[in-house]
């Protein structure tokens, strides 16, 4: 199938079928663009459309999420993951804002950006400047690998190589933002990494991984790793008032910038600052361990609720810990299972 052919029955099972009415595409603009392509990486449309909502009715411009708070920001995106996506938002906008508000329009400048590669820049040059860019997200990724039976993890070097090849020589000059949003829509509704539609795929005619019967083997899935296990133990310092102590995390590492609870790795260490800070324990009580897996390990946390007499406002440090009755929880950045956690109390 050549790439016109390709093309034109990608763009007209767009025309039938294609999303046309996602929260961000009812007002095409370089902002919304940018800002739906980096909540959508590795996450699902379904996930991230209230968040986009909310996002957007706070900060509705570049200019007001460049002046806001990092700690608001990730207040709004609390639940999403991969926070690195946030604060790269916030470092984004406040260069963006500082250069009269206006997005670069070519692929080098956008790369620039914290955040933002090579498929994402091409995303937003192809929707918001109608500019011909090709993009490879895992939904393209996907369709490209079965459609051409491509074997080997997409994202290897040379694999990866190879498709960004195929993906520039089939994106066309002329309804380039329909082709880009059509083959991502293509992944995410027909060609889907589980049971796929393929009797409704208006390329099947050419999908070799159809042909040869090997939908099911691709794309090749990354090769698995065992995930360690790292033990921790979360500690609920608890006062007179129910006021409970949050601390921010570094900006650096796991939920970097937001708001937690203080971590220790053995009971022992507990006591011993107790000690060091003259704070005296009313009751210590051992809550059920729980897990949080990432990407490459499993969290493995052990809640201590830790009644305290007297307030210890010589452990904190200015603007890294703060105390916080319950109800007020939802108004600060919290990781999700640290939120659950508190929620529960």
């Amino acid at each position: 199938m050549t790439p016109k052919i390709f093309q034109k029955k990608i763009l007209l099972w767009f025309d039938l079928n294609g999303r046309k009415n996602l929260p961000w595409q009812i007002e095409t603009t370089a902002y919304r663009t940018w800002l739906s392509e980096i909540m959508l990486q590795q996450t699902q449309v379904t996930t991230v459309i209230p968040y986009f909502n909310r996002f957007i009715q706070t900060f509705p411009t570049i200019k007001s999420l460049a002046e806001a708070p990092l700690d608001l920001v990730l207040q709004h995106w609390a639940g999403l993951g991969y926070y690195a996506r946030a604060r790269n938002l916030h470092k984004t906008s406040i260069i963006i804002n500082n250069n009269k508000g206006e997005f670069p329009s070519d692929l080098e400048g956008l790369m620039a950006l914290p955040g933002i590669g090579r498929s994402t820049a091409g995303a937003i040059l192809s929707i918001a400047f109608n500019k011909s860019h090709p993009i490879l997200d895992g939904n393209v990724r996907r369709v490209l690998a079965r459609y051409y039976a491509i074997s080997g993890w997409t994202g290897n070097s040379k694999i990866s190589h190879e498709l960004w090849k195929i993906s520039t020589r089939l994106t066309p000059v002329q309804r380039c933002a329909d082709y880009t949003q059509a083959m991502m829509d293509l992944g995410a509704t027909l060609c889907t990494r589980s049971k796929p539609r393929c009797d409704d795929c208006p390329i099947k005619s050419g999908c070799l991984a159809r042909i040869e019967d090997k939908i099911k083997q691709l794309p090749t899935p990354k090769p698995a790793k065992s995930l360690v296990a790292k033990n921790i133990i979360f500690v609920i310092f608890t006062d007179q008032n129910q006021k409970i102590l949050l601390e921010k995390r570094p900006t650096i590492g796991i939920w970097g910038g937001l708001w937690s609870l203080p971590e220790f790795d053995a009971m022992a260490d507990i006591e011993i600052l107790c000690k060091q800070k003259n704070i005296t324990i009313k009751a210590m009580t051992k809550l059920d361990k729980q897990r949080h897996t990432f990407s490459h390990y499993h969290l493995d946390y052990t809640p201590i609720k830790v009644e305290i007499e007297n307030p210890i406002n010589n452990v904190m440090e200015a603007n890294q810990s703060v105390w916080y009755k319950l109800d007020q929880i939802n108004s600060l950045g919290l990781a999700s299972p640290i939120k659950r956690l508190l929620q529960n109390q």
